[in-house]
């Protein structure tokens, strides 16, 4: 199982990035609590600890992976979310979501709940 998102943020690359690494950005614009280690290795718990995982890859501003896991699936089930950012100008990012692994029957939530609770509530902090 796999998604496959593809999003432009009217917002500079540095912004957009920085969302998904810094904790007290990423609760700004999420609305919940979130403590992140973006360090290979680090570990990270946003939503107030409905989403867990650690960090693999991290290159700034270029590409983050991370093994991903929603607190209610079986124990150590993981799947993998790979975040890459591209500078399309001063002013616009384009951000590519690949999200692979993950439990078979949570496909149209996982889909939905990108949208809803990452790209709209981004949208409007980036602007902001």
């Amino acid at each position: 199982m796999s998604i496959h998102q593809e999003i432009s943020f009217t917002g500079n690359l540095k912004r957009v990035y920085d969302a998904f690494t810094n904790a007290k950005l990423f609760s700004e614009f999420s609305g919940a609590s979130a403590e992140i280690d973006p360090e290979p290795g680090g570990k990270f718990s946003c939503f107030g600890g409905m989403i867990l995982g650690q960090t693999i890859e991290n290159i700034p501003a270029e590409r983050l992976v991370q093994a991903w896991r929603v607190a209610n699936w079986e124990p150590g089930v993981y799947s993998i979310v790979k975040f890459e950012f591209e500078e399309v100008s001063d002013t616009e990012t384009k951000l590519i979501l690949d999200h692979t692994g993950f439990p078979e029957d949570h496909k149209a939530h996982l889909e939905q709940g990108w949208h809803e609770r990452y790209w709209e509530p981004l949208k409007k902090y980036i602007v902001s």
